[in-house]
């Protein structure tokens, strides 16, 4: 029992600890990392997903820390606010040209290049694995999980891509893999995934 512990607690460590290593700045541009981490996010994350509120409950801080973080990059010229046509109450934030072209620089590339030498199976079990940790943690903190269309249980397949059952809308191939909060994971067994590897 002792050892069980300790094993959790050291991949709790390590998967905290590579987070902060994998986003840590190599010098080349003065974001802060809950700053990348939104850049990351608002290129992401699907239309009716890209909203502060959404943000927020992504990242779990608080709607002030969110709307700073925000405005900052808004001054920065980074990213852009687009109010909605259909509800002038809601905003929408997209990255800009310059936003993206700073994205090209993310730190998170590294990570992502050491995982994508991993075999493929690997990758699935991983993403898996962690899908269903990231479900479990936001299911007791009462907070909503986050996912791509792929993954979801509310997503129908079809050759032009599909559907979402929750939205009632079609959704073309590049939106089945945008984030979006309206995600619900699928009922399998974590480590199976039925998504891309």
């Amino acid at each position: 029992m002792v050892a069980e512990t300790h094993a959790s607690e050291h991949i709790a460590e390590l998967l905290v600890h590579l987070g902060r290593a994998a986003g840590s700045e190599d010098g080349s541009s003065d974001l802060t990392p809950a700053q990348w981490a939104a850049l990351r996010f608002f290129a992401r994350a699907n239309d009716s997903t890209r909203t502060p509120s959404a943000f927020a409950d992504f990242q779990a801080t608080t709607r002030g820390t969110a709307s700073q973080i925000i405005k900052s990059l808004v001054r920065r010229g980074l990213i852009v606010r687009t109010m909605s046509s259909t509800d002038k109450r809601s905003v929408r934030l997209d990255l800009t040209s310059a936003g993206r072209a700073l994205l090209a620089q993310d730190p998170l590339f590294s990570l992502i290049g050491v995982i994508a030498a991993l075999p493929a199976a690997d990758r699935a079990r991983f993403v898996g694995t962690l899908s269903h940790l990231a479900s479990e943690v936001a299911s007791l903190r009462h907070k909503p999980t986050f996912g791509t269309c792929l993954d979801c249980s509310h997503f129908l397949p079809s050759n032009s891509g599909g559907s979402c059952g929750c939205m009632a809308a079609a959704l073309a191939a590049d939106q089945t893999i945008q984030l979006c909060g309206s995600y619900r994971g699928p009922s399998t067994p974590y480590g199976e995934h039925h998504g891309r590897p």
